[in-house]
């Protein structure tokens, strides 16, 4: 990570002579390759949310558990990245982007054969953590493969891929799930990386040209292992709290991780100050504004997209029985756009420089408006396609901040650890993913109980008047409604939704040892479970997803507001950095 700005040589490429990166030939070799695997990084942050009900249904986990499977890749591919970055620094970069990616080819192929929930969730993580391994390597791999002239075209490729790969995955694993291959249903999401993996791993090793930073130092294991622990503390107890009442272990350790990551700050900015001593982050870097607000903008960004997949694709599935393929394509719409908002940053860029992410987030507000307003407006009429619209402007803006976010905050730092900043800005940016998945599906699974009751009051009308079609008298009409809306309540309000509570076994009980004729039943069934129960189910899907969208739209907001703070920076200044457009 340091060679991004302190001369970094790289080796000479296989088969050529010495001289600018430009004249070797294979230099968009190495950047299929290399982008290969930022895409499949990405889309492995994102993919797993349309395959949640499934997962669950099928590994019988609860839903803090499911949580952890899309959770703990983003916490430990973020733990990893600011390490990964000196090791390739110090060992070679194409030897651990290698490493890195072996281990995430293996860990998929673990994840998909996982037999049980907790066997994935740990696999997931040995995932995060060769991504955090090869992640950082990208952008120094680039930067000494291509020439000055080249670099911005491969860097803008370089954040179209990060984009598409974020929200492509809902897409491409309700596809994958829809196909069905060999009997394999959800666990394909994860087989996919294996024939890519595979690939990259061969054209890797004969094409990528090995690098290293001149006068690299030693790791900072203690610094890594405080950091770690840190963020370890702050995102597992609001992943699985709720799940577990709060214990006091949880409250123990949302204490305690303010205090680990004030002292690793503490930690390394004594490092700083030792010569023979090489920081993790040297804490100068805290005292360029763009460094310190660009940190802030990212871990509060990337809160919100991810977390509002989660939310959306499992309102569609759950809430309004949509299938994972057909989930997937409502999403279709803001990938396509991030894709040409992406590829059109570098134009407004020249124009509008550190006004482009305001211009983005601007957009992403407005499409997130638009989603709440067609949702409040449908209610359980709601179809997928009336939400594409909003979706397609969201994607705009989505496009406009992702693809030159990282090169504009860089630009405005002007000390000589640019390089150290790229992995931090990525590393914060994973740690933002986690945090917004955990703190939405805390917001979402209360609202869901909150709004329980009143989702099943507009039900209540229509039961009545189908029972009193079937025959049911009066005061049986009273005591079914009202056991449907005991049952509803209390089937919301648990922990694990897919569990049948008590009140709603008792209601079956009751209706098979009833007197009443057969067709009556059958009848009654029909009203209570083909009918009451869907509807009671998107009114309250509904009413919760339009409430948990305010999430994003406080986090695209506030970004935008930070984005006001960023230093004034040229246009020109963004393309020769990391991650520029």
């Amino acid at each position: 990570m340091e060679s991004i700005d302190v001369g970094a040589k790289a080796a000479d490429p296989p088969g050529t002579s010495p001289g600018p990166a430009a004249a070797y030939a294979a230099r968009w070799v190495v950047l299929a390759v290399t982008l290969s695997a930022i895409f499949m990084q990405m889309l492995d942050t994102t993919i797993t949310m349309v395959a949640l009900p499934s997962l669950q249904s099928d590994l019988g986990a609860t839903f803090a558990e499911i949580q952890l499977v899309v959770a703990v890749y983003s916490l430990a591919f973020a733990c990893t990245l600011v390490t990964g970055g000196r090791l390739g620094d110090i060992h070679g970069r194409r030897k651990v982007f290698l490493i890195g990616m072996l281990g995430f080819t293996i860990a998929s192929a673990l994840c998909g054969a996982a037999p049980n929930s907790t066997f994935l969730i740990v696999s997931r993580v040995f995932q995060g953590l060769c991504s955090g391994l090869m992640f950082p390597q990208v952008l120094s791999i680039l930067q000494v493969t291509f020439s000055k002239e080249e670099r911005p075209k491969a860097l803008a490729m370089y954040g179209a891929s990060v984009g598409l790969g974020t929200v492509l995955g809902p897409v491409l694993g309700g596809w994958l799930i829809d196909l069905d291959i060999m009997g394999t249903d959800w666990r394909a999401i994860f087989y996919v990386n294996l024939p890519v993996g595979l690939v990259a791993l061969v054209f890797g090793l004969v094409k990528i040209p090995e690098s290293s930073a001149a006068g690299a130092r030693r790791l900072d294991v203690t610094g890594a292992g405080i950091l770690t622990a840190g963020l370890f503390s702050l995102i597992l107890p609001l992943v699985i709290g709720r799940e577990h009442d709060w214990p006091g272990w949880s409250l123990v350790l949302l204490v305690l991780s303010p205090l680990l990551l004030a002292e690793f700050f503490v930690y390394e900015n004594k490092l700083s100050k030792l010569a023979d001593r090489s920081p993790l982050v040297p804490t100068s870097l805290f005292r360029e504004r763009s460094f310190t607000v660009g940190l802030l903008i990212s871990v509060v960004f990337f809160a919100g997209i991810p977390s509002f997949f989660m939310t959306f694709i499992m309102s569609l599935q759950i809430g309004f029985g949509y299938t994972p393929i057909s989930a997937g394509l409502v999403s279709l719409g803001f990938a396509a756009f991030i894709a040409i908002g992406s590829a059109r940053s570098a134009a407004v860029v020249k124009r509008l420089g550190t006004k482009t992410l305001a211009l983005g987030t601007g957009l992403l507000l407005v499409g997130m408006s638009g989603v709440i307003a067609t949702v409040h407006w449908a209610g359980t009429d709601l179809h997928g396609y009336q939400l594409v619209p909003s979706l397609m402007v969201a994607g705009l803006g989505g496009g406009f901040f992702l693809a030159p976010c990282t090169g504009i905050i860089l630009a405005g730092i002007r000390s000589r650890e640019a390089g150290s900043a790229s992995g931090m800005v990525a590393t914060v940016q994973q740690v933002g993913i986690a945090i917004g998945i955990a703190v939405a599906g805390i917001l979402f699974y209360g609202l869901l109980g909150s709004n329980a009751d009143g989702a099943s009051d507009t039900a209540v009308p229509r039961l009545r008047s189908d029972l009193a079609a079937a025959g049911v008298p009066q005061e049986q009409q009273g005591q079914i409604a009202q056991g449907f809306q005991t049952c509803f309540h209390d089937k919301m309000n648990q922990k694990d939704l897919t569990r049948t509570p008590a009140s709603c076994a008792r209601i079956n009980k009751e209706l098979a040892t009833n007197p009443m004729p057969a067709d009556v039943k059958h009848k009654v069934q029909t009203a209570v479970l083909a009918k009451a129960v869907p509807e009671a189910r998107k009114a309250n899907f509904s009413d919760s997803f339009e409430q948990v969208v305010y999430w994003q739209i406080g986090c695209f907001g506030l970004s935008c507001l930070l984005v006001l703070a960023l230093p004034k920076i040229r246009p020109e200044d963004v393309q020769d950095v990391p991650g520029g457009a």
